[in-house]
């Protein structure tokens, strides 16, 4: 998939949705999207390209309309807030987006892109509410620290946010649902020079977005 795209690109293809996936690592990723009844939105940009762009990706889920919207989201909110209670994961809601800040902790070893076994519970946990809630998209975001280069930082966050999605997937959530975006180091929330700072920038976000029908 090219890096830069000139214009807003549909793709409409209700079957084989997982494989133009695979092939398309974003790394920006926007709030929301109108949507066609039976078509989905996977909301990102490719790697390395910093220009809002949006890619559209066809998937057969729900669609929702009107003030739906935002009860549904408040519904999912909760169930996630009830489900990740004292897992260490934070529960932010970004008008009718939520994002979930899993710090370095609980996610993945220093270096490494191999899930941890103890972030096993709060994966499963986060798919338990998403299976429950499929009319919303997941964007899965890695960030590192800046030890290292920014080559590095930037790959190990892409293999990072790649292995949640592939986690999620293997616990039944569709696989159009998710887009995946590495960030390395450009987004740090914390000072870099000290190890707390570096450890709270060690981190992955994942943000769901309602699938808003047109």
């Amino acid at each position: 998939m090219t890096k830069r795209l000139n214009t807003l690109t549909p793709v409409v293809a209700l079957t084989s949705v997982a494989l133009l996936l695979t092939g398309c690592q974003a790394t920006n990723t926007q709030k929301g999207a109108g949507i066609g009844a039976g078509v989905g939105a996977v909301l990102g940009k490719a790697t390395g390209d910093h220009d809002d762009k949006r890619i559209f990706i066809g998937a057969a889920i729900g669609a929702l309309a009107g003030a739906a919207v935002g009860n549904y989201m408040d519904n999912q909110e909760q169930a996630f807030r009830d489900e990740l209670a004292g897992s260490g994961v934070e529960v932010v809601r970004e008008g009718d987006n939520i994002r979930l800040v899993m710090p370095s902790n609980i996610t993945f070893a220093t270096e490494q892109s191999y899930i941890s076994s103890g972030f096993h519970d709060t994966l499963n946990a986060i798919a338990s509410v998403m299976n429950k809630y499929e009319k919303t998209y997941l964007s899965v975001q890695g960030h590192t620290d800046s030890t290292g280069s920014s080559e590095y930082n930037q790959n190990l966050s892409e293999q990072r946010a790649l292995s949640v999605k592939n986690y999620l997937v293997n616990s039944q959530i569709l696989a159009a649902r998710i887009s995946t975006q590495g960030y390395g180091e450009s987004r740090p929330i914390a000072d870099n020079s000290t190890a707390n700072g570096r450890a709270l920038n060690r981190r992955v976000e994942i943000q769901i977005v309602p699938n808003v029908q047109n």
